[in-house]
């Protein structure tokens, strides 16, 4: 037996299930989210590249214009220090011009990227300061996990296939490499440029489709991290229900209130109609504020007796009838106008009552 307890516990220990949106959510308040660092990489590389070969040559132009303006304007002045400060203020505002289109390109990409990925998160979670982040023990652990060796793996699979494709762009186009030598600076600057635009479209490129395969890797082991055990399923329960030894004493403690509530309405109802041992419904008729009489009170069996003992105290007249009592008690709840149905019979009883109270109808 105690083997079996054992087992029992060991399997409902073990986490088989998958995690809950709760589990989901609390995992995104601390950070903790599916995500590949390699497409936000990719995605920025691809985006500068496609830039750059869209707008390189405006750019190229604009820098050469940059370059000759410095020699023609700066080379022959006499440089003093205050020459050389404005010199290089006037070439800082010209690179910034230059890089900072490449540079918000980059931005939006790498924000776009991450927002694919994990959506809107902040969290500070992850950027506060814990002890184990320095402990050598866990962070020796951490170089030699399994995961560790993954991601080396990964690194070195990524290195091996971008190297190959940029090693064959470059082989396809060994001739013009070849006669840069030959070439005027213009020429081969140009060589140079479209060589280098060439492996780094194609590189990004694979460097992206390597990274979707990364981000579901990233996913799985992420979903993994976070599995449950059955006790966590219980547990988690408990917390978004609440014990149901305190849920039981709620609803308890709900159900006499709503008692008491219904047993205080009975001295303000019309007539009370009997089974006349096991149903009792109390009535009410308002013509100001309901066509029709009103359920204010209705139980079975000790609450009818109740509900009798009620009405006899406050002088509430109970008539006997059977069937309209078990009829109306399955039919109506408390609140609710009886049905049409009952009109005619509920009618002839309230008559009777007003009769023996010398009401007038």
């Amino acid at each position: 037996m105690d083997f079996l307890t054992l087992d029992l516990q060991f399997f409902a220990g073990e986490k088989t299930e998958k995690a809950t949106p709760k589990k989901k959510q609390d995992a995104r308040k601390k950070g903790q989210v599916a995500k590949s660092q390699d497409v936000n990489t990719a995605v920025v590389l691809l985006a500068v590249f496609l830039f750059l070969m869209f707008f390189g040559k405006t750019m190229t132009e604009r820098m050469i214009g940059v370059l000759r303006q410095a020699l023609q304007n700066y080379m022959l002045m006499d440089l003093t220090e205050k020459n050389i400060e404005s010199i290089l203020f006037e070439i800082l505002a010209e690179l910034a011009i230059f890089l900072g289109p490449v540079m918000m390109v980059a931005l939006i990409a790498g924000v776009a990227a991450n927002y694919a990925q994990v959506g809107f998160m902040f969290s500070t979670e992850a950027i506060q300061m814990k002890l184990e982040k320095i402990n050598p023990i866990s962070g020796f652990k951490r170089i030699f996990s399994m995961r560790a060796i993954v991601e080396l793996i990964k690194s070195i699979l990524k290195i091996s296939f971008i190297g190959l494709i940029a090693f064959s762009i470059l082989w396809s186009r060994m001739d013009e490499v070849l006669l840069l030598s030959s070439k005027s600076l213009a020429a081969a600057l140009g060589t140079i440029a479209s060589l280098t635009l060439q492996m780094g479209l194609f590189s990004s490129g694979a460097l992206l489709f390597l990274s979707l395969l990364d981000y579901l890797y990233q996913k799985y082991d992420f979903e993994k991290s976070i599995r449950m055990s059955k006790q966590d399923l219980k547990d988690e329960y408990k917390n978004i229900e609440g014990d149901p030894l305190i849920k039981s004493k709620i609803k308890q403690r709900q159900r006499e209130m709503a008692m008491r509530r219904m047993m205080q309405e009975v001295p303000k109802a019309d007539v009370v109609i009997t089974n006349p041992t096991h149903f009792a419904i109390a009535l009410k008729y308002d013509d100001q504020k309901s066509d029709a009489p009103i359920v204010v009170a209705k139980g079975v069996d000790f609450v009818a007796q109740k509900i009798k003992l009620i009405a006899k105290e406050n002088e509430v007249v109970t008539v006997e009838n059977r069937p309209l009592a078990r009829a109306l008690y399955s039919q109506t709840e408390i609140g609710d106008a009886i049905p049409e149905e009952f009109f005619k019979a509920v009618a002839e009883i309230l008559a009777f009552v007003y009769q023996t109270k010398n009401k007038v109808l």
